[in-house]
């Protein structure tokens, strides 16, 4: 049976944490995003439309490479809104069948597909389903109380409908609130709903350690891999230094080709050695002029989007600074906070300390300013 298909992704994900939103994340070294576009292009979409956030046409576009059949439509506020959005944009028969899945749902593959469009022959719309298997609790009044579980199904997606009843439907939509789910706008509206089997593959991604169980669903095993920086820079006349991307005023400033933020240096460098990709001169040579007093802010989103562009992510990192001034503990919040930033990761994932020498050697004779860094980044095996 000939088939449509929109899949929304115009959501920025919050519960996700901090970094691009979901549908832009690496899953198995490809974004999430696309792994919904080949899986129901591959089931016989013979026309679908991704609803994307505004702003993200060009980045879309490459996901969905050379199918003429396919287009973009920007949604909405709402996923109810971006649903109707993608049926604005899909020029198909009312009588077509139309598969509306959440990107944030990788894994489909033809099976569902195939069930939804034979249970669609007898109802107006059908969704995966799976029966809930553990015990519920509901909080009344700071008690818990059990809630049974018989006939409770846990709904996914994509769910099935035809254009046309599945637009009337959303047209005649009157509340309460929002619609999340689109098998109920159609039974709201008189029709019925039937069931498919469900599958735990079709989880959905919401919170970072999903992610985690959606890698070994889609059976890449990964690996984890340490890089070490070093960096060290002279002390010479200015009124502030650079440190792990914050502004610190102080009597000295470094010497260097760019910003000589010797914090952001040594972290670039570790990232760059976790995945075998040398150094920081071999990417931002110091004789090319381009990178004269550049903000090393550049260096290390470099370095993170190489990880990512590797199908892997930051673990964790740890910089240690070392001079004898100025003070770091003062800054030492913001700049790990300005480093979680960069990195697209979260606060806990990042530290920062520093120490002295006692006096020794040139940081002790305060002549210059050291870092050292470690990173630990998790790639594909």
């Amino acid at each position: 049976m000939t088939f449509a298909a929109i899949i929304v992704a115009a959501g920025s994900g919050t519960r996700i944490g901090a970094g691009p939103a979901k549908q832009w994340r690496l899953l198995a070294g490809r974004p999430v995003l696309q792994w919904s576009i080949e899986a129901l292009d591959r089931a016989g979409a013979a026309m679908g439309v991704v609803v994307i956030p505004p702003g993200e046409e060009a980045r879309a576009r490459a996901l969905l490479g050379d199918r003429p059949d396919w287009t973009l439509a920007v949604g909405g506020a709402t996923r109810a809104l971006s649903v109707q959005a993608g049926l604005k944009a899909l020029m198909v028969p009312a009588e077509t069948p139309v598969l509306v899945h959440d990107a944030a749902r990788p894994l489909v593959d033809g099976r569902h597909v195939d069930a939804l469009l034979k249970a669609l022959e007898t109802a107006d719309a059908a969704l995966p389903a799976l029966a809930v298997a553990d015990t519920l609790r509901r909080v009344e009044d700071g008690k818990t109380v059990t809630v049974p579980r018989d006939g409770l199904w846990r709904a996914q997606t994509p769910q099935a409908a035809r254009r046309g009843r599945l637009e009337a439907a959303y047209a005649r939509w009157s509340g309460p609130g929002e619609p999340t789910d689109d098998a109920a706008v159609v039974e709201a509206d008189g029709g019925t709903v039937a069931l498919t089997p469900g599958d735990p593959a079709l989880m959905k991604l919401t919170y970072p350690e999903d992610f985690d169980m959606a890698e070994l669903l889609a059976g890449r095993t990964m690996t984890t891999r340490i890089g070490q920086g070093f960096d060290a820079h002279r002390w010479g006349p200015g009124e502030a230094v650079w440190l792990c991307g914050v502004r610190i005023d102080h009597d000295q400033t470094l010497i260097g080709h760019s910003d000589a933020d010797a914090g952001l240096h040594a972290l670039t460098d570790a990232l760059l050695g976790a995945i075998g990709e040398g150094d920081i001169g071999d990417h931002f040579p110091p004789t090319d002029p381009q990178w004269k007093g550049a903000a090393s802010d550049l260096f290390l989103k470099h370095a993170a989007a190489m990880v990512t562009a590797r199908g892997g992510r930051v673990l964790n990192v740890d910089v240690t600074l070392i001079c004898e001034r100025p003070k770091i503990k003062p800054h030492r919040e913001a700049m790990r906070e300005r480093l979680a930033a960069l990195l697209g990761v979260s606060l806990a994932q990042v530290s920062v300390k520093a120490t002295t020498t006692e006096g020794m050697g040139f940081t002790g004779r305060q002549e210059g300013l050291a870092a050292q860094a470690v990173a630990l980044v998790e790639l594909p095996a």
